[in-house]
C-alpha cells in the first residue's frame, strides 16, 4: 500500500531511524535509488548534482558516488551545510576522488551546457516559503537549464514546492517559484505536493523509493493511503452463480428537473453498467431513454410520490440531486431519514443538510462545491484537497468523496487518494455517471467507505480506458461504456501472475 505523508511525517520516520543507528543506510539506499533513476532516464553526459544544506543535499552526495562507480563523470554543486549527513557524505564524496564546487546561479549556467543530466537535491519536504533571492535565482537558472532540454531528477520534490500544498509559490523578484522535474524519485510515501494541482504538474513522472524501512512506521505517520489497484479489485463484489437482478442491487436515481434531465440519466448508466440489478430514475421531467434497461418514473410532484413510499418498495440504494433543482434539499433530506445507503451529488450538496446524513452516505462534491458546504474558496480546496475533505467529512459525516484529479475519499478510518484518471474526464456528465457507480456498488452490499474507495477509482479506470481512444473529447457516456472493461482490468490486477514452471 504507497502512504502519502507530509513532512512532519517524513521527519518523524527519519527520526525513528536516526534512534535506532539506521539513517544513514536510508540516505545511502535512498542516494543510490536516484543514480540509477538518473542513468536509466539520462545515460550520456556528465552528470550535475545540485546539494542544498539539508538531508537532500546528502542524497545528492551518495547519488553523485554511485553515479562515479558506474563510471560516469559527475559533478556536485554544493551550499554549505551543518547537516551531520551531509557533511559526512560530502567528505565520502571527496574521498573517491569526487569534485564539489560552490553552487549559485552563475556556476550552474555556466556548467549545465555540458550536461546530460541535473539532479536537484537543493530543497526538500522540510521547506517553507518564501524562497530567499540567491536560492530563487539558482532555481530561475535551473528553470531555464531544463527549458533548453537537459532533463532534471528531482530528489524527493522539486525544489520549490510545499510538501502538503497544491499550489507553486511564486519565487522571488517575479522569479519561477520551481524549475520542475521530468522525473521525481520520492522515499517512503508520497507527498500531497506530487499528487495534486499545479504542484503535480511540475512533478513529472514520480518514482517511490519505500527504502528499507519497516512498513508500520511508515503507516503510523501516513496522513492518506493509495490502494493499489489488487486492493481496489479485493472490494469488488463478487456474485453467486445463482444470482438474479432481484439480489444484484435495487438502485433509484432520484434527479432530474426540465433543462438538466440529463444528469439524472446518466446516473442511471452508471449505475447499470456498475452492475445494479434494477435502476429506476424518479424524476419531475421526462429524462431521456439512454438505455432501454432503465426504468423510468416522471412525477408531477416529485417530493410526495417519494414520501409515500412503502418500507417495503424502498431500494437497496439511491443517488440522489443530479439536476434535481430548488427541491433538492427537502427531497434529501426526506430520503436520509428512510436510513438507507444514499449518494448525494449536485443540487443535494446543501449545507443545511450537515448533520442529517448517516454511516451509509456518501458526499460527493467537487471544489466549487465543497468549498460552499466549508464556507471557504475554491482555491482553498484545491491547495489543500486532503485538507478539505477531512474538514467536509467531519462537516457531514458518512463518506465525503472530494472530485478532482485524483478524488479523495474520507471516512472515518482516514483519507484514501484515487489512483489514475485522465484529464479528458473533465467533461459534463461525469460527476453523475459517478454517482450512479457509487449507488450501485452500494446496492450491491458495500460498505460506504469500500463503495466509495472501489467507485473512484473504477470509474477512473474506465475515464482511462475511453481517454486511449477519444483523447480529450471523451464523454461521460465513453466512460459509462467502459465500466465493465474497466471492472475486468482490476479484477486482473488482483489475479495472481501466472506460474511459469506449470503447463498452460
Amino acid at each position: 500500500m504507497p502512504w502519502v505523508l507530509n513532512g512532519e511525517g517524513a521527519r518523524a520516520v527519519d527520526a525513528r531511524l536516526d534512534g535506532a543507528g539506521l539513517l544513514d543506510l536510508a540516505m545511502e539506499e535512498a542516494g543510490r535509488a536516484v543514480a540509477d533513476a538518473a542513468q536509466a532516464l539520462a545515460p550520456r553526459g556528465v552528470a550535475l548534482l545540485l546539494a542544498g544544506g539539508g538531508a537532500n543535499g546528502g542524497d545528492a552526495f551518495v547519488a553523485a558516488r554511485h553515479l562515479r562507480a558506474l563510471g560516469r563523470e559527475a559533478l556536485v554543486l554544493a551550499l554549505p551545510s551543518r547537516h551531520p549527513l551531509t557533511r559526512l557524505n560530502r567528505r565520502r564524496w571527496r574521498a573517491v576522488g569526487g569534485v564539489t564546487r560552490p553552487l549559485s546561479a552563475g556556476a550552474l549556467s555556466h556548467r549545465a551546457p555540458g550536461a546530460g543530466v541535473v539532479v536537484d537535491g537543493l530543497l526538500g519536504t522540510g521547506f517553507r516559503p518564501p524562497l530567499r533571492p540567491a536560492l530563487g535565482g539558482v532555481i530561475a537558472a535551473l528553470a531555464a537549464v531544463r527549458s533548453r532540454g537537459t532533463p532534471v531528477v528531482a530528489i524527493d520534490l522539486p525544489s520549490g514546492l510545499v510538501e502538503g500544498s497544491a499550489w507553486v509559490p511564486d519565487g522571488p523578484d517575479g522569479l519561477p517559484g520551481t524549475a520542475g522535474a521530468d522525473l521525481t524519485v520520492t522515499f517512503m510515501g508520497l507527498k500531497a505536493a506530487l499528487l495534486f494541482g499545479a504542484a503535480a504538474g511540475h512533478s513529472g513522472r514520480v518514482q517511490l523509493v519505500p527504502l528499507r524501512v519497516p512498513g508500520d512506521w511508515v503507516q503510523a505517520q501516513a496522513v492518506a493511503e493509495q490502494p493499489t489497484d489488487a486492493q481496489v479489485a479485493a472490494l469488488l463484489p463478487a456474485r453467486r452463480a445463482d444470482a438474479h437482478k432481484g439480489v444484484a442491487g435495487r438502485v433509484w436515481i432520484v434527479g432530474g428537473h426540465p433543462g438538466t434531465v440529463g444528469a439524472a440519466g446518466m446516473a442511471g448508466v452508471g449505475a447499470l453498467r456498475a452492475g445494479a440489478g434494477l435502476v429506476t430514475v424518479h424524476s419531475a421531467a421526462e429524462v431521456p431513454l439512454l438505455m432501454p434497461e432503465l426504468m423510468v418514473h416522471r412525477h408531477a410532484d416529485l417530493g410526495a410520490a417519494l414520501s409515500g413510499t412503502p418500507a417495503s418498495g424502498r431500494p437497496d440504494a439511491v443517488a440522489v440531486g443530479m439536476g434535481l433543482g430548488p427541491d433538492a434539499a427537502a427531497l434529501a433530506r426526506g430520503l436520509l431519514r428512510w436510513q438507507i445507503p444514499t449518494v448525494l451529488d449536485a443540487d443535494a450538496l446543501q449545507p443545511e443538510l450537515a448533520g442529517c446524513g448517516h454511516d451509509a452516505c456518501i458526499w460527493t462534491p467537487h471544489p466549487g462545491e465543497a468549498a460552499r458546504l466549508l464556507g471557504t474558496s475554491a482555491r482553498d480546496v484545491t491547495r489543500d484537497p486532503l485538507g478539505a475533505a477531512g474538514a467536509l467529512q467531519e462537516r457531514l459525516g458518512g463518506v465525503v468523496v472530494l472530485k478532482g484529479g485524483p478524488s479523495v475519499v474520507a471516512h472515518a478510518g482516514g483519507l484514501s487518494v484515487s489512483r489514475g484518471g485522465h484529464p479528458g474526464m473533465a467533461s459534463g456528465g461525469m460527476g453523475d455517471t459517478l454517482s450512479g457507480v457509487l449507488a450501485a456498488l452500494l446496492g450491491q452490499g458495500l460498505a460506504a467507505p469500500d463503495a466509495a474507495v472501489a467507485g473512484v477509482r473504477l470509474h477512473a479506470r474506465a475515464g482511462e480506458r475511453a481517454a486511449a481512444r477519444h483523447g480529450y473529447g471523451l464523454s461521460a457516456s465513453d466512460t459509462a461504456l467502459e465500466l465493465g472493461q474497466a471492472w475486468l482490468d482490476l479484477q486482473g490486477a488482483l489475479s495472481p501472475p501466472p506460474d511459469p514452471t506449470r503447463p498452460a
